[in-house]
This record gives structure tokens, C-alpha cells and sequence, in this order.
């Protein structure tokens, strides 16, 4: 297992890029006082993945304004990521996911890499 390290995007110019090949099971810190936070995610595999996000105390119970009550304790799912595609995630759209210990699980193979601005 290991942690995928930030990016700070603060500053001028071009900086280096931290990646991580995903395992069977990585963790990343976020940080809900940052607010831009990125998961930048790549496919160099020949086949789809999915990769699941779940933080370790996400809520079971998160109301929806106009779609009703999700479970967060599940984990988000990035739904099918094809081969040589590559994603983006915002991460102030899922922080109630992203409580306590953030494990990504699901996609062996797929390249990650965490941008913020502080």
C-alpha cells in the first residue's frame, strides 16, 4: 500500500507531475480546508478499470437536495475508465466520501497523481 503524494500547484511556471501506479490498495490525503483539489487519473493498461474511492468514516446516511439519501460508506466509483482514457475528479464534488482514511481500490495498473493549490 502506498500514499499518493500532492502536487502544489501554487506559484509560476511548469513543475513536475507526482504519479503513483495504482496497486491492489493506495490511500491519499485530503484536505477539506484546500479548496481545487484534483485526482487526476490515466489508463496506460489495454483494458478498462474502475477505481473505487472510500474513506474509512464516510457517512452512511448523506441527503441530496432534489435526489434524496445516499450512502458515501460505500466508496464513488469513477464507473468505467477505458483503456488509454484518462479522468479527472474535482474533489470538493465527493468530499463526503473522502472521511478519514482514503483507501483507492479496484483498478491495479491505473496512474494517479493529487493536484492542489496550497
Amino acid at each position: 500500500m502506498a500514499t499518493l503524494a500532492a502536487t502544489s500547484l501554487t506559484g509560476y511556471g511548469a513543475r513536475a507531475v507526482t504519479e503513483l501506479t495504482l496497486g491492489a490498495s493506495d490511500t491519499f490525503v485530503y484536505d477539506p480546508t484546500v479548496t481545487g483539489q484534483k485526482l487526476c487519473l490515466r489508463n496506460p493498461t489495454a483494458g478498462a478499470l474502475t477505481l473505487t474511492i472510500t474513506g474509512s468514516t464516510a457517512s452512511a446516511a448523506i441527503g441530496v437536495p432534489g435526489y434524496g439519501t445516499v450512502s458515501a460508506a460505500a466508496g464513488y466509483s469513477t464507473g468505467s475508465i477505458p483503456a488509454g482514457a484518462a479522468r479527472v475528479i474535482p474533489l470538493d464534488s465527493i468530499r463526503e466520501y473522502l472521511a478519514g482514511t482514503i483507501a483507492m481500490t479496484g483498478a491495479t495498473g491505473l496512474v494517479a497523481s493529487l493536484l492542489k493549490n496550497a
